[in-house]
């Protein structure tokens, strides 16, 4: 029924997620199908809920686990990524847009900033809603954290019930690392950011500060592949702090270490699987809580079945 409604050529069965996904871990989905679109997602999203499917969108597949055992039921690969900008400043961009490189350099190259200080963090236009997506600048006139919510005009969203609305920033409540969308069962179909005129030269000064700032601290995922932080922040102190303090940087279990660049990140060294990110994550929240009394909590999201 499924293939029926989306197209018997476009969904693949038994697909494995582990490509489309930055720490390059995950089993197969029962189920795959690419969006190209804003309106192949929402059909897509429309067929799943209509037959009972269980469904998840995967944007660049950053900041998530994919469980060994895969996913029971439908993945939709978000790649919908057209994108316009108006005289005025404000632009357009299907969900599944990446913000860095194409979105960031497109608006940069219109002559319009707002967006280049997330230069260089994986994420669709679609996870930067979820996650109200944000960066300490490293640069002494702008240290302070930038959120992508300061831009955010207003966004297309497929609501639970099927309908197609048009909801304005003030919707998704947007705080540290929260939207709405967590819990709303809101899909994310496209965006509009206000963006405002400055010069070409300074945007792309920013890019390259933050690009060189990331460069120290983050693995490059062409040769580190990796989920981004794995614990929440705590306020004042830093999880990555805390697992420093442990002396944990360089512990390896299976094919998953935890990087020397950063200690709140564990990189696949080519063969890790789920199971030696669920077991490296045991082992330093233990470690962590019992030399120095702090619980850390997860912040990847965990998909499928483990």
């Amino acid at each position: 029924m499924l293939q029926k409604a989306l197209g018997s050529d476009r969904v693949q069965t038994d697909h494995v997620l582990a490509p489309y996904t930055t720490f390059q871990i995950g089993g197969p989905a029962d189920l795959f199908y690419q969006a190209g679109s804003a309106s192949e997602l929402g059909d897509a999203i429309d067929a799943a809920r209509s037959l009972d499917i269980a469904y998840f969108v995967l944007g660049l597949g950053a900041n998530i686990l994919v469980g060994d055992k895969g996913f029971r039921g439908l993945v939709i690969r978000n790649t919908a990524s057209a994108c316009t900008m108006s005289d005025n400043g404000i632009l357009e961009a299907e969900s599944g847009a990446v913000v860095w490189p194409d979105t960031i350099l497109f608006a940069v190259e219109s002559g319009f900033s707002g967006l280049e200080h997330y230069a260089g963090i994986p994420s669709t236009i679609g996870g930067a809603l979820w996650q109200n997506l944000h960066f300490l600048s490293p640069a002494p006139e702008r240290e302070r954290t930038m959120f992508i919510d300061e831009v955010v005009l207003d966004a297309l969203i497929l609501r639970p019930d099927g309908s197609r609305v048009v909801a304005p920033r003030s919707y998704f409540n947007f705080g540290y690392d929260q939207s709405i969308l967590h819990h709303s069962g809101d899909i994310v179909l496209s965006a509009r950011f206000q963006l405002a005129t400055d010069s070409t030269e300074r945007m792309k000064r920013i890019i390259d500060e933050n690009l060189a700032w990331r460069a120290d601290r983050h693995p490059p995922l062409n040769t580190e592949p990796s989920a981004g932080s794995i614990f929440k922040k705590i306020e004042g102190i830093g999880a990555g702090r805390l697992i420093d303090q442990c002396g944990m940087k360089g512990t390896r279990i299976g094919g998953i270490e935890i990087t020397h660049r950063h200690a709140n990140i564990m990189i696949n060294r080519g063969d890790g699987t789920a199971s030696d990110v669920l077991a490296m994550i045991d082992r330093v929240v233990s470690t962590v809580q019992s030399q120095t009394g702090y619980t850390l909590e997860p912040e990847i999201a965990f998909i499928g079945e483990f």
